[in-house]
């Protein structure tokens, strides 16, 4: 296995030999998911080259203050004319993860995969992943440190977004010391740290409370008390005005209830299809559910889409949650 120093070397290198990148992340893209899209364009116009930042849908409003924000295209709205040779896909756990971006990667297409996710699959011809990270963009610091670019306080905004979604500000297992480091080191860059955790981790939209009440009248808990979960509908979305970076927190309420080990958030997608969202206690590896559904994850937080009827899927992640158990 190679070591991180080695990967972020391997990394240097793709980003000297090539240009001409196309830059994508997952498909309803979170704070860290943005923050690290950008975080790479900023740094390949660091070394001059050529990129274009998408996405399969639009970015959470709440992001717009992020640097260049308004330049990652909603290839929904803006399809591309062409396909390109050099990707960089970053927080995406496997392939599938960047959607219908995929048809714009030539078929002979060279990946760099930058990761964070145990599940991660090492689909890139280079891979850079460090599952012990808490964030992306954690690993994109380390990146930016190992070529020596000089940072700005733009690019210390948009990586410190990334810490501090992906550690639920900064209360997560995952906040290691060398996360707390980081957080530091961003700071001395000008970062608005409280002003940034307000906006993101303490303000709700209307649409958003609204939702959350849907959700919550939802609410159900196994016999045990140890599972609880709520569900959304497509026409919950409608009734409430609610987009989907509105339903960002709300599987954390179940999860939050006193001695339930799993909390998890079924939002209905279609008639066929629904997507589950996972948090453990700490008890359970709820990437290990996720994954025998074909998705993946964190121990603590995971998800996956799942084809069938919402009355047929969740006895079936019950079951295996329960077996986890």
């Amino acid at each position: 296995m190679q070591t991180h120093e080695r990967e972020l070397q391997d990394a240097h290198a793709f980003l000297m030999e090539h240009d001409d990148f196309l830059v994508v992340s997952h498909v309803q893209p979170d704070g860290d998911a943005v923050s690290s899209t950008l975080a790479v364009g900023w740094l390949l116009s660091c070394l001059g080259k050529n990129y274009v930042m998408v996405n399969e849908g639009p970015i959470p409003r709440r992001m717009s203050y992020l640097w260049h924000a308004d330049q990652i295209l909603d290839l929904s709205v803006t399809p591309l004319e062409t396909t390109y040779k050099h990707v960089i896909c970053v927080d995406c756990a496997d392939y599938q993860r960047v959607g219908h971006t995929q048809k714009y990667f030539a078929k002979d297409a060279l990946i760099l995969n930058i990761d964070h996710h145990p599940t991660n699959d090492a689909y890139g011809t280079v891979n850079l992943i460090h599952p012990h990270a808490a964030a992306t963009a954690e690993i994109l610091l380390d990146l930016v440190e190992y070529i020596g670019v000089e940072m700005t306080e733009d690019i210390a905004t948009a990586l410190y977004t990334g810490l501090l979604t992906d550690t639920g500000g900064f209360r997560y297992s995952n906040t290691t010391p060398k996360v707390m480091a980081a957080a530091s080191k961003l700071l001395q860059h000008g970062v608005d740290g409280p002003g940034l955790s307000e906006l993101l981790l303490e303000q709700l939209t209307y649409p958003q409370l609204l939702i959350l009440t849907k959700a919550l009248n939802k609410l159900q808990m196994s016999e045990d008390g140890k599972i609880s979960w709520v569900s959304i509908t497509p026409e919950d979305m409608l009734e409430t005005g609610a987009a989907n970076e509105d339903l960002e927190g709300i599987v954390n309420y179940p999860r939050n209830i006193q001695g339930v080990e799993v909390g998890m958030l079924f939002k209905v997608i279609n008639d066929q299809a629904v997507k589950v969202s996972l948090r453990s206690a700490g008890k359970v590896d709820v990437a290990a559910v996720a994954q025998s559904f074909g998705g993946g994850g964190h121990v603590r937080a995971a998800g996956a889409r799942i084809e069938g009827a919402l009355e047929d899927i969740i006895p079936r992640v019950l079951e295996r949650v329960k077996e986890q158990l």
